[in-house]
């Protein structure tokens, strides 16, 4: 076992450790600060460097980040960002192939843009050669990529679908027509993708003009994360990075800024749908602001969707069925969102009043201490959870980057907890006032109240604002561990609790001492469930929304007490509940959580809140044609009958079931439903052994369903093979799916097989048969691939292949799936792609290993199966011995034309392109 040492030694066992990294560094770099593990240097040519080693995870992220965003596109050039990240992963002379690379790498990628910056990412399992790898790559196309009249002319289509497809969210369109209303002059008002004519007509010399003025050494960040050795990184971004000149062209400091609004702004969206939708945009400060934290705490204190003012006041009396609120937190003066859905046969003036007399009404219902006690600690709670993760950090460094400076993420969570009640107020009568909203309606007023605080910052005045700031002690930094298979078991150990469960843990020390944790109650049997499907549901549901003794606001107070992020979930065959929190405050959340699971309030209002929640998405997914597509696939091929715990109900009569059904029968089913017996309990990372088991016995001692359990299995069906078509009007977007189901499970001698055939035929990240035949070369489908799954309890499999596109394009869809499928069966996949493919796999299931949260899920579902690691292990040697010729033949074997059932979902009346 690992011994800790004190803080202040392992603070100067650090120190004098990079204080003998910084005397060696290459020649042309230049260490400028660090702060609590992160440390930025600079290269000659410009190029910012941020290194952040974290000996805790398998794992390396590589993320490079550039100074460019929407907000510095030019007149008819919107959407010139986000299309460049597109091109991007086009390709350079020497990575012709760059999504096929990241997935023969088992890489998880991508790569985003904003307002204020684009960023591109990857990250893989920790090795020189994957580092190595990675750096040139973002290096090569730093200066290399194609950016190529052909890549625009497929991936234009491409860009657009994506649009398309996010034209169909109400929500999404709102936000967009509002900013647009919002902003006067500054780019912040455009959508990031773009208006769809400048993406149809952008000439490609504009890009290529745009990217060589941006994509250069000295207007990006480099940021590599994880398993690293510092001195081998710096040597390495030298030998890749260092080569690239400093450009001679100066980027201007931007200078528009927005007029202090005069007046309440309205826009209104008429289109098909279901469900109403009531919004509110503030202007609100810069994320450098001093006053940007208390806006961030008043944003939780009345948005937050189970605790928040507009919860208890709007939602709860029903005149909404749910709301929640973000900020934008960009480099200039930005907008904070408030956002109510509405069912369709509510009352949505009444329920606008209601939410501005919430948000706008703080003079008369002041801001209190204990309000901004629980939203400090939540998002305080956020930040130290999300820095004992390396990745996350190097994600979210990119936001901060665009914001000014990374430190800025330090300095917001200090000024996050000094923040007091009076600002919270102060900021509520600055920034929530009517003369500073935009609205879904125009009054006009005389009493004027202008927001007239906001200011926006130069580059300089960000600068002055962390100069010198030198952060706090670092957290702890956790073990190097090993994730291979046989380390893995050596370090698993299990325990017999109360009850017939069972405990599996893996105890190691992690970055920040945390430690993740899997409940997995299974219910009821086959017989017992029928008729059981959506009062089990709810009863899983309400679990978290309040117990005898504390309330849901509470309760949800109590867990950010204890720095706990807590998941509950389940249906009417059983519950699982997910924990993530730290070493010292695991026993006192399992604590919690016996109150949760035995004594749950189910009370009565809260249950009619959670009915509306589900009803409002419910009639959202009616029209929405992904849903639309897959629901009705599965309903074809699993036949059950109604009333079967696996039947698929309709969408309109699970919504009746909903509203019919009571808190008495809610109490009723946990009462005969619920218990102890054979759960399943899971475990890794930091903690006390004998203090959680204890604790974990505590919950299940004694606690025992009236019912006995018995798995209710999923059956296999053969029918027969549909082709359909199903309207969903006024949708920009439409969707298509093909499915079948299988025999067998996932212990079958064909299974690595069919695993490496859909890795192939449409698995990859981008790069695939199916990906590179609708998306990079039809141009035709933002999001293209092919799924397959096995049980490992039951013969039966599920192989089946997606797309989005447009309307207009279905028919070509599905001829492109249908030709690509045959092509497979006729030729059969090459060796080359069985080999590629077999190593992004394996890479990619090392990265599952390295992630405490998958491992937990992983461990606590082999309980049941008295599977250990030494059963992936033997998974991993049948990949690897794999021949092309098994793989060929068994695709053949299982897989037909005629095998797979399709549906088409979108608007009828786009069917026929314009």
């Amino acid at each position: 076992m690992l011994i800790k040492s004190s803080s202040k030694w392992l603070l100067l066992l650090s120190l004098l450790a990079m204080g003998q990294a910084f005397a060696k560094l290459p020649k042309g770099i230049e260490k400028v600060t660090s702060v609590e593990g992160i440390t930025e240097y600079r290269l000659d040519n410009g190029l910012q460097v941020l290194l952040f080693p974290d000996q805790s995870q398998e794992t390396q992220t590589v993320n490079i980040t550039y100074h460019v965003g929407s907000k510095h596109e030019n007149y008819g050039e919107t959407g010139m960002a986000h299309l460049l990240e597109h091109l991007v992963f086009k390709g350079t002379p020497k990575h012709p192939n760059i999504t096929k690379e990241l997935t023969d790498r088992g890489a998880e990628p991508n790569g985003t843009t904003w307002t204020d910056r684009t960023n591109y990412f990857e990250t893989f399992a920790a090795s020189d050669d994957n580092l190595e790898w990675a750096l040139e790559l973002e290096a090569d196309r730093m200066i290399n990529s194609f950016i190529a009249k052909e890549d625009l002319d497929s991936e234009m289509t491409v860009v657009r679908n994506e649009l398309e497809n996010g034209d169909n969210n109400p929500i999404r369109v709102l936000l967009q027509r509002m900013g647009s209303v919002a902003m006067d002059w500054h780019n912040y008002g455009k959508s990031t993708i773009g208006a769809r004519s400048d993406l149809e007509n952008v000439d490609i010399s504009n890009l290529q003009a745009f990217y060589k003025k941006y994509y250069q050494p000295d207007n990006a960040t480099l940021i590599v994360a994880g398993k690293i050795d510092e001195a081998k990184t710096l040597g390495l971004i030298k030998k890749h990075f260092a080569p690239i000149p400093k450009p001679k062209r100066v980027l201007r400091e931007l200078y528009t800024e927005e007029p202090i609004q005069d007046g309440e702004r309205m826009v209104t969206v008429r289109r098909a749908g279901d469900v109403q939708v009531v919004a509110t945009m503030y202007k609100a400060p810069a994320g450098s602001d001093e006053n940007y934290p208390a806006l961030n705490v008043l944003s939780q204190i009345m948005a937050h969707p189970t605790s928040g003012r507009l919860h208890e006041n709007v939602v709860k009396k029903e005149l909404a069925a749910n709301s929640f609120g973000f900020n934008f937190q960009w480099a200039e003066p930005g907008v904070a969102n408030f956002m109510m859905q509405v069912a369709k046969d509510k009352d949505i003036d009444a329920a606008k009043m209601a939410m501005l007399a919430t948000l706008e009404g703080v003079k008369d219902s002041p801001i209190t201490e204990d309000e901004v006690k629980q939203a400090k600690a939540n998002l305080i709670k956020q930040f130290e959870l999300s820095f004992n993760s390396s990745e996350r950090i190097a994600l979210a460094l990119s936001e901060w980057v665009g914001m000014g400076d990374w430190r800025l993420m330090f300095l917001n969570r200090d000024r996050t907890e000094a923040v007091t009640t009076e600002q919270v107020q102060a900021a509520a009568e600055e920034y929530l006032v009517n003369d500073n909203r935009t609205l879904g309606l125009f009054i006009p007023e005389n009493d004027f109240d202008r927001a007239d605080s906001i200011k926006r910052y130069t580059l300089a005045e960000i600068k002055a604002k962390v100069e010198g700031y030198e952060g706090r002690e670092m957290v702890a930094q956790g073990e190097d561990f090993d994730p291979s298979f046989d380390n893995i078991d050596a370090r698993t150990a299990y325990v017999d609790l109360d009850n017939e469960a069972k405990m599996v843990h893996v105890r190691k020390e992690t970055r920040g001492d945390s430690v993740v944790m899997n409940i997995r109650l299974d219910l009821g049997n086959e017989e017992a469930l029928f008729n059981q499907s959506v009062v089990g549901r709810l009863a899983a549901n309400m679990l978290d929304r309040g117990t005898e003794n504390h309330s849901r606001t509470e309760l949800k107070a109590k867990f950010d007490e204890l720095k706990a992020n807590v998941g509950v979930s389940g249906s009417a065959r059983g519950a699982s509940i997910s924990v993530r929190t730290t070493h010292e405050n695991l026993p006192a959340v399992i604590n919690v959580l016996d109150e949760v699971l035995k004594k749950p309030a189910f009370d009565a209002e809260e249950l009619e809140v959670l009915k509306q929640e589900l009803v409002v998405s419910l009639e959202q997914q009616k029209q929405q044609p992904t849903t639309q597509v897959f629901r009705q696939l599965g309903q074809h091929l699993d036949p059950y009958e109604p009333g079967h715990p696996r039947y698929q109900m309709d969408i309109d009569d699970e919504i009746e079931a909903i509203k019919a059904t009571t808190a008495d029968q809610v109490k009723a089913f946990h009462k005969r439903f619920y218990g102890g017996q054979n759960a399943d309990v899971s475990v890794v990372g930091d903690f006390d052994v004998n203090a959680v088991s204890d604790s974990v016995k505590k919950v299940l001692n004694g606690w025992s369903s009236d019912v006995e359990y018995q798995r209710v299995p999923a059956a296999y069906s053969a029918v027969d093979s549909i082709n359909k078509f199903v309207d969903t009007p006024d949708k920009s977007g439409a969707a298509f799916g093909a499915m079948m189901r299988l025999p067998i499970g996932d212990d079958h001698p064909d299974y690595p097989a069919l695993v490496m055939a859909n890795q192939m035929f449409g698995g990859g990240f981008i790069s695939s048969r199916l990906a590179n035949r609708l998306r990079q070369q039809d141009g035709l489908s933002y999001g293209a691939g092919s799924f397959f799954n096995a049980s490992s309890f039951d013969e039966l499999a599920t192989f089946g292949a997606y797309a989005i596109c447009a309307p207009e394009n279905l028919e070509r869809v599905e001829i492109g799936f249908k030709e690509e499928l045959q092509k497979v069966l006729d030729e059969g996949f090459t060796q080359q792609e069985l080999d590629d493919a077999r190593n992004g796999v394996l890479q990619n299931n090392r990265i599952d290993r390295a992630k405490d949260d998958r491992l937990a899920r992983e461990l606590a579902g082999f309980i049941d199966l008295d599977r250990t690691q030494q059963w992936n292990k033997k998974y991993e040697e049948a990949i690897q011995d794999l021949t092309i010729l098994q793989v060929n033949m068994a695709f053949n074997k299982y897989v037909s034309a005629d095998s797979f059932s399709i549906i088409k979902a979108g608007d009828a009346k786009k069917m026929v392109a314009e």
